[in-house]
Formats: structure tokens, sequence, C-alpha cells
């Protein structure tokens, strides 16, 4: 079966804009939500522990491809999450398209987006659950790739529990574009896996610990919650 290709260039998204939101997102809820019935074959590992979380928490997984939120969304739509989206997911007009059914709340990656910090903290203390991906990026390799510190700054201010997340198969479900150009990837037959890992606490510093030790060690704990969660060769630096 060939790959469904998603194409909305830049005269098709205007059109889109001008059409009311509610015919947009049943658009995009029929289309997309058909090219991933139509292809992902998705297993949960751990799926009986979703019915035990208690709001607010914050979901961390690792990132392997720009279907990752639609699977997510998926599994995790009784929890209603909302997830963090770099801004310039917003400004492609590919993934602009499936922003249209997944709650995002948008962060400038690589910055000190003292707003951005501010909205996701809001929505937690409103009772409400964020997901991250915590490596910032996708993975062009398959691998886990270092966490960014932004996580560890959201998850001291929140103060909440963190249910860690490992997916794999979505890197076959709509691989990277070696070129980076998002328009033309496509949905291809996947077998795809979630395992829903135990929710925990952020560690607490250490008497007499250096805050750099600390930062180091509590990120390394997140994203290793995640790993754990991974067949081994998907774990990269956290094998």
């Amino acid at each position: 079966m060939k790959g469904v290709v998603i194409l909305i260039n830049a005269k098709i998204s205007k059109i889109i804009e001008l059409l009311p939101k509610p015919v947009v997102k049943y658009l995009a809820r029929k289309v997309l939500g058909h090219c991933l019935d139509k292809n992902a074959d998705i297993t949960v590992y751990g799926k009986e522990k979703l019915k035990d979380i208690k709001s607010p928490v914050i979901f961390i997984c690792n990132h392997l491809s720009n279907t990752d939120a639609l699977v997510l969304e998926k599994v995790l739509r009784d929890l209603d999450p909302i997830f963090v989206a770099g801004v310039k997911l917003a400004k492609n007009a590919t993934t602009n398209f499936g922003i249209y059914i997944i709650k995002t709340t948008p962060i400038k990656p690589n910055t000190a987006d003292k707003e951005g910090i501010e909205k996701i903290i809001k929505i937690l203390r409103s009772n409400g659950n964020v997901l991250m991906f915590p490596e910032g990026t996708r993975s062009r390799t398959v691998s886990m790739n270092e966490g960014q510190k932004g996580i560890l700054l959201i998850a001291k201010m929140a103060k909440v529990p963190i249910v860690p997340i490992g997916l794999w198969g979505t890197e076959i479900l709509m691989p990277v574009d070696p070129d980076g150009d998002m328009a033309k990837e496509s949905f291809h037959p996947a077998d795809v896996f979630l395992s829903i890992g135990d929710p925990f606490q952020l560690p607490k510093r250490n008497e007499g610990e250096d805050k750099h030790e600390y930062e180091t060690r509590a990120l390394n704990t997140m994203m290793k919650s995640i790993a754990e969660l991974l067949p081994e060769k998907y774990r990269g630096v956290y094998s």
C-alpha cells in the first residue's frame, strides 16, 4: 500500500483559514483520523494505568514523528491533554492542519520563553493535563536525544506527578523527511506501540547537592523513565 501524503500548501492553507473553525476541525479529524485508522495498528501496554491517573499530570514522551501527537491524542483522549508545541508547527501549513484536532499551547524552543512557560503552569494549576516531548524535536535516528532543561523548570514549578510514555513505530508510520520538508511526509502502514509508565514525583534536591548536579540527576531521572519503557535500540543516550 502506498503512503498517503497530506499535502497542504500555502494556497490551500489560506483557503482553509477562510472556513469556519468548526468546519476545519471536522475536516481535519475526518481526514487525519482516516489516515491514522487506515495505517496504524496501535498496541498500548499499561493502558489500565490510565484510569487511575488523577489530574493534573505532566505526560512526557520520546519524539519520533509528526504523527506522535495524533497517536497520543487518540490513546489519551479521555484525559484530554494539552500538547506543548514549538511555535514553528503552527506556521507550517501541513502541521497546522493537525493542530486543529489537537489541543496545543505554544512555546519557543531553546529560549527562556517566560510567557509560554506561564501558560503551561496555568493549565496545570487549573487541573489540566499537559504532554511534553522533552527532547524538543523529533529524533532523526529513532534513538533518544538528550532532554532539554525546559521540562525540568516546568516540573519544578508545577509540582505535579509525571507520567512517562514510551512510543515506537511512528517513525515508520510517518518518517521524517530527509530534507526537513514536512509537506513531503506521508502515512505508511505501521505497527505502533505505546507503553504507559507509573506516575512519579520529581526527585528532591539532596542536602549539600550542587544545583547543576541536582538538575542533571533530576533530568536524567525523567528521561530514563521514558527510556525504560522502550526497546533497547530506541533508548539512545539513556541506554
